[in-house]
């Protein structure tokens, strides 16, 4: 069994991160089962152990905090659900690219909840949708152009994690109703040619609440048995 765990406010970064680290030392020492716990951060850039300098734009907007899960540079912030999921992967099948696909395909299972269409892109790892109302330079982002002129892609949600003898943790961000040009400080994931979104910015009036109540239903598609290809 999964605990769900929502925790209500903005959750400060170290102490949760802290807390993180506790929980994953005590599933590893059989002290804890798997958790999944629902927040939102104050706005703040984490950067994975790929982060490139030149990527952080805006050094001194907001804290920036060197973190130990994969990727390069990531806002959170209010309007944005982070999903840390701490589970066992070995008990999952051991398949950690399996277990990172199946973590995708969690959200654009979510996603489809609410009639959109979420997308995996090789070598991009998040979900993204295309966007044929930006089709040439993006509206809310002048400089952007698009690739051989197709229609924009824009990433709604972003993924990291880390493994510590097996159990996961970090995880998930989606953008439900954030402000947008806080991502303006960074190059999200290092991706310069592509633009972010939101489920309001897509015209849907999703609460955080749609989105866990969403996240809970479709998770037994995904983690209910062994991770298979």
């Amino acid at each position: 069994m999964v605990d769900w765990t929502h925790i209500p406010g903005l959750a400060p970064y170290p102490e949760t991160l802290a807390a993180m680290e506790a929980h994953v030392a005590a599933m590893n020492e059989g002290r804890a089962g798997e958790a999944i716990w629902l927040l939102e951060h104050p706005p703040l850039y984490t950067a994975g152990t790929s982060a490139r300098p030149a990527d952080l734009v805006q050094p001194d907007r907001f804290p920036v905090y060197p973190v130990g899960r994969g990727g390069q540079y990531t806002y959170h912030g209010p309007g944005q659900r982070v999903i840390y999921c701490m589970l066992d992967v070995k008990a999952r099948g051991g398949d950690v690219r399996c277990f990172v696909r199946e973590l995708e395909r969690w959200v654009v299972d979510t996603l489809a909840e609410f009639n959109v269409t979420g997308e995996i892109r090789p070598g991009r790892v998040g979900v993204w949708v295309t966007r044929p109302d930006r089709r040439g330079p993006d509206r809310t982002r002048p400089n952007r152009t698009d690739p051989d002129g197709q229609p924009a892609e824009d990433k709604i949600a972003a993924l990291g994690i880390k493994l510590r003898r097996w159990v996961s943790f970090h995880g998930i961000s989606i953008n439900v109703e954030p402000d947008l040009s806080h991502f303006d400080g960074i190059v999200p994931c290092g991706i310069r040619d592509h633009g972010v979104t939101s489920l309001v910015d897509l015209g849907l009036p999703v609460t955080m609440a749609d989105l866990d109540a969403a996240l809970i239903a479709t998770f037994p598609r995904r983690f209910q048995g062994v991770c298979a290809a």
